[in-house]
């Protein structure tokens, strides 16, 4: 089964990182993120991917009815490879030969490890995935049930208090944030970034922790109906890490918030109250939701905790 988090390999030597658990319509749910070369792996910006597949591979491109926007998507007999985050951190950590970037890995499977982590039930993804990592490149773990993440960040915590591992300096802080390219200014994205302990540094490197419910899968048809900006209060943080990352709000006529961006992924908790900027979103059954993330860039759109700090 794909699943979020995975990449797969099409016969033209494009890399797609899967966006949506399963298969829709003989298509795999997807976003161009690598391509083949002669020189290695070349990495797509937003732009680039929508440009290429626009240009030389139209037939990526696909209108989703369930999401009413057009996404990158491959027909499942155009796969040639599965990358699988589970399989490549296994093999990883048993390989005779580390380079500096899969060290760093190795170094942070063993410190959680030692605290009782289950390292089994855990993968890797982003460039390590494919073995596209530079130098500098970061880790991007994944796990997929929702008590062994928090237990993950629960002893990120406990190793940055140890000086095992560490908070992120300005300098890492200026990078993730200019990676981000987010609507929130730079104080506002490190004060919620802060508390959600789902980042730090291993020998100087940053990594990124992610959750992935293999059993959530949507099922609703949505249509988009306009940009909204709404104050209200987070009545439900229970799953505010998931992918989508969901929170439930005390205003009568939205169901839920639905965050497709790590940006915003854990950025409230339970009686905050919340500004919310996003896409206002009907099912056909009537139920209303507001997307944060309705592209990459997630470009105005935004959550941010109002009140004192």
């Amino acid at each position: 089964m794909y699943l979020a988090k995975d990449f797969i390999e099409t016969a033209e030597g494009l890399v797609f990182a899967v966006v949506e658990h399963g298969i829709e319509q003989g298509r795999v749910l997807c976003f161009l993120r690598y391509r083949r070369t002669t020189d290695g792996w070349q990495k797509q910006s937003t732009r680039q991917a929508d440009d290429l597949l626009s240009r030389d591979y139209p037939e990526y491109l696909y209108y989703c009815p369930m999401r009413d926007v057009r996404v990158h998507a491959v027909p499942e007999e155009r796969v040639i490879k599965h990358y699988q985050p589970r399989q490549r951190l296994s093999g990883l950590l048993s390989a005779a030969w580390l380079d500096p970037v899969e060290q760093d890995l190795l170094r942070l499977s063993n410190l959680y490890q030692s605290h009782g982590l289950d390292v089994k039930q855990m993968g890797v993804t982003g460039s390590l995935l494919i073995g596209a990592q530079g130098k500098s490149s970061d880790i991007d773990l994944v796990f997929y049930d929702r008590d062994l993440f928090h237990q993950a960040r629960a002893i990120n915590r406990e190793l940055i208090q140890a000086g095992l591992l560490h908070e992120l300096d300005l300098r890492h802080w200026q990078e993730s944030f200019r990676r981000r390219d987010c609507h929130i200014d730079f104080d506002d994205y490190v004060w919620h970034e802060q508390r959600k302990f789902n980042k730090a540094l291993v020998n100087d490197r940053k990594f990124d922790l992610n959750f992935i419910d293999p059993e959530s899968v949507a099922t609703e048809t949505y249509r988009k109906c306009g940009e909204i900006l709404l104050r209200c209060i987070v009545t439900d943080d229970s799953r505010a890490f998931d992918y989508p990352a969901l929170l439930k709000c005390n205003d009568p006529n939205i169901d839920e918030i639905a965050v497709f961006t790590a940006t915003y992924t854990g950025q409230a908790q339970v009686g905050e109250e919340i500004e919310v900027c996003g896409l206002l979103e009907e099912s056909q059954n009537g139920l209303k939701r507001i997307i944060v993330g309705s592209s990459r860039e997630a470009k105005g759109e935004y959550i941010k905790v109002k009140g004192e700090r």
